[in-house]
């Protein structure tokens, strides 16, 4: 076993795959847990697409613990009711004191905000019904009067702190609007490096986390894929005769129907209740064994009739045994790198599915693929938001890359054909 390991660490593409994949997944499993502040599906920003970058939230500045606050003041006075009303929603204020309450119309300035919320918080009540007045209509002004009073709320909670004795304002640690801050000096500072999803979670979190979690995915599929297939190739191989056609026509069978094809009929029949991250990779491993089994048959015919096996035959050995210790070691090399290969296959065909709809169903974890899929369902192509789905792109390309580099080495050093030197 160590004379694999230092033949596979001797070849410079195998080397590099490896170191590749490795970062990768140091990074998956070391940033989620220990480095990022949030969890991977955890909301902290407003929904929709962020940017990256550093953003500070006021309403957790503002009522930060007095021992671990910093202090941020927004000189919001001037402008501050601009950023609480959009036009419509002025029209709409002025149309309805006009209409309901019997001002003449023009003779509300609708550039003077200050005076149109006065008139609206004195004339309007949203427990009134008033006549005239459609169910539709009471119900849109009774929203908009709520999202209102939480936008003035939030503006004015912002002029002050929270003191032992009180809110009060305090002045003396006060930074204004048109003053630099130091964001050491700014509480709940978080740095989005790679921006938000539409629904306001960390990329960066979220994406490292997908990818363990798709590297579980890939690894179950893996070794159920390479387990079907080498046993029923080793049998097939070995034992010949019915056996060897049984299994070779339900191979062929699954290598005529397109692979993939199959995979979405599984997965639809399944249904959302049931597809799981283990369940979506058990069915790819189900589905990805015949090209396996093939290979595997095609090694062991070549080997059943060496003087080594009808010696362990004419010992009176047994099958298994046989096949344990005088076939398997000749083909593990091929094994390891077919394992390999289903791996970055698992990967790549949940992507496939997932973009589908057909991918896991869970609310618990992240892939790669649901990923892509939620860039997707939200238009983030459309939107111009290039960080919820170039970021995916990369880590797919760069753990298929680094597995498949993997492979072309191993290939390289156990396959006499293709052996440098």
């Amino acid at each position: 076993m160590l004379h694999y390991f230092k033949q596979a660490f001797s070849s410079p593409k195998f080397v590099f795959g490896f170191v590749v994949f490795m970062t990768i997944l140091l990074a998956a499993l070391i940033y989620p847990r220990f480095l990022s502040p949030v969890g991977p599906l955890q909301s902290i920003a407003r929904q929709g697409f962020t940017p990256p970058g550093t953003y500070i939230n006021i309403q957790d500045v503002v009522q930060a613990p007095i021992r671990d606050r910093r202090y941020l003041m927004l000189d919001v006075d001037a402008n501050r009711l601009g950023n609480v009303l959009a036009s419509d929603d002025i029209d709409q204020m002025i149309s309805f004191l006009e209409t309901h309450h019997s001002f003449a119309p023009g003779n509300i300035d609708r550039y003077d905000e200050p005076t149109i919320i006065a008139l609206w918080m004195q004339y309007y009540d949203p427990e009134e019904r008033i006549q005239g007045m459609t169910i539709a209509q009471h119900r849109n002004f009774v929203r908009f009067n709520e999202r209102l009073m939480m936008a003035l709320d939030q503006e004015g909670i912002i002029l002050a702190i929270r003191t032992p004795d009180g809110l009060e304002e305090d002045t003396a640690h006060a930074f204004h609007s048109n003053d630099f801050v130091n964001v050491r000096n700014v509480v709940n500072v978080f740095r989005f490096p790679l921006g938000t999803d539409n629904f306001g979670r960390d990329m960066l979190t979220q994406l490292l986390s997908a990818v363990l979690v798709s590297l579980r995915l890939g690894l179950i599929a893996g070794v159920v894929a390479t387990s079907i297939g080498l046993t029923l190739g080793l049998l097939s191989g070995y034992v010949g005769g019915y056996i060897d056609d049984a299994i070779l026509f339900i191979t062929n069978l699954f290598t005529v129907i397109p692979g993939f094809v199959l995979l979405i009929l599984i997965s639809y029949s399944l249904g959302p209740a049931a597809r799981g991250v283990t369940m979506v990779a058990v069915v790819i491993g189900l589905t990805a064994w015949p090209w396996t089994c093939r290979s595997v048959r095609s090694q062991v015919l070549s080997l059943r009739n060496r003087d080594h096996v009808n010696l362990s035959k004419l010992s009176g050995h047994s099958m298994p045994k046989i096949i344990l210790r005088d076939i398997l070691p000749y083909v593990a090399s091929y094994v390891v790198m077919a394992f390999i290969l289903q791996i970055s296959s698992a990967i790549l065909g949940e992507t496939m599915l997932s973009m589908l709809g057909l991918g896991p169903s869970t609310a618990e974890h992240a892939t790669l693929g649901l990923m892509m899929h939620w860039a997707q369902q939200f238009s983030a192509w459309q939107m111009g938001a290039w960080w919820a789905f170039v970021p995916v792109i990369l880590a797919i390309a760069a753990i298929t890359f680094s597995l498949n580099l993997m492979n072309t080495g191993l290939d390289q050093i156990f396959n006499p054909q293709l052996r440098e030197g």
